[in-house]
């Protein structure tokens, strides 16, 4: 495989912010031409026929904590955590999860036309999942990449929701030079820039006070918000006085009743969304042959 062709990476700046989540881990191929090899006694050349066609499930390739014979490692030399082996018997995969629907389907056909279609270089696995736990996913994903000892994270949170619920806005620029975002006393609905601060609809506001408040919560001292640090019952308390819960229909006076009903709101209901896989297996299939060259010839 021709290095340009290896090191090409896969470009989705045509898909709207939030809606590709990408994965990597690690697989250590001498784990696994040991077993081949030396516990089922196959010959190298066979073992590498069969090593070549293997394809990880989602749940190996995105598992949050990875198990053997795959790893996880930011190192730059890292070793094999089962069998110690150094860096040039590891072989990556990388998985770009897209989130199906109308902002993505023309895209994610467009990606996939210009992937080459030779040595199954790169494989496409179609699963469903639903709006809530992808809500979650969206929540843990962006909560492990927030730096929470620096207040920057609130406006941080605030973006990646907005450019979640209206993806076609260039928010990136409206960010730029931002200090802070206000709940606006003029605005119905939508968002507006003066000067250096952002301010938002009432609504919009409260949603983005709720997102705050589920990616920094911990059970005993709440979530931090642009309200400072509330509990759920504080947090229920504020949306209920200013009329966010009768606005959205809310009318439960259980606070964990509530929270389910936030979340509906947010996630638009229970519906199903269909999840597109796009393995590159390219770094893979040119570590395999590496390998088998060593075995074939040791």
């Amino acid at each position: 495989m021709p290095a340009a062709a290896k090191n090409r990476a896969l470009s989705f700046s045509d898909f709207p912010p939030g809606t590709v989540a990408e994965y990597t881990t690690l697989v250590c191929l001498a784990c696994i031409f040991d077993i081949f090899t030396k516990q089922l006694g196959l010959a190298p050349r066979t073992a590498y026929s069969e090593i070549k066609r293997h394809s990880p499930s989602v749940q190996e390739l995105t598992a949050p904590q990875a198990t053997r014979p795959y790893f996880d490692s930011e190192e730059k030399n890292p070793h094999c955590p089962y069998c110690d082996s150094a860096k040039r018997w590891h072989a990556r995969f990388d998985t770009y999860r897209i989130e199906g629907g109308k902002t993505t389907d023309a895209a994610r056909r467009a990606l996939i036309k210009t992937l080459p279609k030779a040595e199954d270089q790169f494989q496409i696995i179609e699963t469903k999942s639903d709006r809530r736990t992808l809500l979650f996913e969206w929540l843990d994903t962006m909560g492990r990449n927030l730096d929470f000892e620096d207040d920057a994270w609130l406006i941080e949170a605030t973006r990646g929701y907005l450019e979640r619920v209206e993806p076609k806005t260039n928010w990136a620029e409206v960010f730029e030079g931002v200090s802070a975002v206000r709940r606006s006393q003029r605005l119905e609905t939508g968002w507006e820039r003066e000067r250096d601060r952002l301010f938002l609809a009432p609504a919009l506001y409260n949603e983005v006070l709720f997102v705050q408040y589920l990616v920094s919560r911990s059970h005993k001292h709440g979530g931090r918000t642009f309200e400072g640090r509330l509990t759920l019952i504080e947090l229920v308390r504020r949306l209920r006085y200013s009329g966010h819960l009768d606005a959205q229909g809310i009318t439960e006076r259980d606070q964990f009743d509530v929270l389910e009903k936030l979340v509906e709101h947010l996630t638009g209901g229970e519906g199903a969304v269909k999840l597109y896989h796009v393995v590159d297996r390219r770094d893979f299939l040119e570590k395999v042959k590496t390998v088998y060259a060593r075995y074939a010839t040791g």
